[in-house]
């Protein structure tokens, strides 16, 4: 949830005195701290467990206030970067590093980061896959300590569900490929040209994922190791298959490029664990459901009904039995910031009635609650899931 609307759902609780900040746990999307009493106050039943660093590179420490452009106040961690530069945006480095280029820019009046280009001239004749390794290695024992205690102190501490992302296990993410966290990163590095590369170097990108893969699952090995199966679901891979229209690309395409990689890490999760394996893709990716029920994934997110051939009904009746939908529980782009109160309580009722049936759905916003979205649909739409997300569904 961006920030700005967990600070207006606090306020609208009652939770905190106004002017109270929020912490920005994630500065890439400028995701705002969902703290324990808002959970339960929203009846949030999962958490999560995460790595302690930033997109950027840096960790969540060493907090001080910052305000966004709409005044809200909020704690960011020590090396973001506050200085506005002299046409409003502002710029963020690697690791908080400003002797190097900047790796992302936040526009002025803007709400999130969008990463930079930082993509070094291309000699087809000079390019290594293992340029495009440099991010992944295997995991630092200082890592497998913080996931082990995080781990055991959600499990014994909450009552929650815990969906860990540990990174490392997705394919071709295209919010990851520019690494903003690097500070000269190697290989393609631009987001066209990645995509341009999936068709014109395929072997090239297959070679990034084969290496990639290999140390994945030695890092999942010694992952489970330390925390155990006190972890519900694992976030796979975030990356996005899906336009407003249909998918980026081809059904054959996935099958060749990224479903070999999907498949084995699922199926080592499914062999070695009890974790279910969570895929988000946004957009209309009806075309690719039947490989990635093949792949092995057991959770969609997040289910993005405004796209093409998403309608939930028929999500529902055909894949209702072998995939749990997480998400498309409300509009995000649409009716959570744009609706009524009631829209949003009319179309909250209906996304669980349909997906709730019979089991196999976790309620969640179709992607993050956005900045500027209504205190009262907030309010709205927390309520309705409080009113309606009961067995027997009303």
């Amino acid at each position: 949830m961006q920030v700005s609307s967990v600070y207006l759902l606090r306020q609208a609780l009652g939770l905190d005195p106004p002017g109270t900040p929020v912490k920005v746990v994630e500065p890439y999307q400028m995701l705002g701290e969902i703290k324990p009493d808002l959970m339960d106050a929203l009846g949030i039943d999962v958490v999560s467990l995460r790595s302690p660093r930033t997109m950027f590179g840096f960790p969540n420490e060493g907090w001080k206030g910052w305000k966004l452009f709409d005044g809200t106040p909020v704690l960011v961690p020590e090396a973001f970067n506050t200085d506005p530069e002299p046409d409003g945006s502002i710029l963020m480095y690697p690791e908080g590093d400003r002797s190097v280029p900047a790796s992302a820019r936040m526009p002025k009046e803007g709400f999130y980061f969008d990463s930079l280009k930082r993509q070094e001239p291309l000699d087809d004749s000079r390019l290594n896959p293992e340029d495009n390794l440099e991010e992944f290695g295997p995991i630092s024992d200082a890592d497998l300590a913080y996931f082990e205690r995080e781990a055991k102190r959600l499990y014994e501490e909450t009552d929650k569900a815990i969906l860990a992302n540990f990174g490392g296990t997705a394919f071709g993410d295209i919010a990851l490929v520019p690494a903003p966290w690097l500070k000269h990163p190697k290989g393609i590095r631009d987001v066209e040209e990645w995509y341009v590369s999936t068709v014109s170097r395929p072997q090239y990108v297959y070679r990034v994922f084969e290496l990639q893969c290999e140390i994945a699952l030695a890092n999942l090995a010694k992952i489970h190791r330390v925390v155990g199966d006190r972890v519900t679901a694992v976030f796979t891979t975030g990356t996005d298959f899906g336009m407003q229209t249909g998918p980026f690309i081809a059904p054959m395409t996935y099958r060749k490029l990224f479903k070999p990689f999907n498949a084995q890490i699922n199926d080592w999760i499914h062999t070695h664990t009890t974790w279910k394996s969570f895929i988000h893709s946004c957009g209309s990716v009806w075309a690719l459901l039947p490989d990635f029920v093949d792949a092995g994934f057991d959770i969609l997110n997040p289910v993005q009904c405004s796209a093409a051939n998403m309608d939930p009904k028929h999500l529902k009746a055909t894949y209702g039995s072998r995939i749990t939908f997480w998400g498309g529980g409300v509009d995000t782009q649409r009716t959570l910031p744009f609706g009524t109160p009631e829209d949003v309580r009319r179309e909250v009722r209906e996304r669980i009635r349909t997906f709730g049936a019979g089991g196999g759905y976790v309620f969640n916003t179709t992607h993050n609650v956005q900045a500027r979205v209504p205190q009262k649909n907030l309010l709205a739409l927390y309520e309705a899931v409080r009113d309606f997300g009961k067995y027997p569904l009303n």
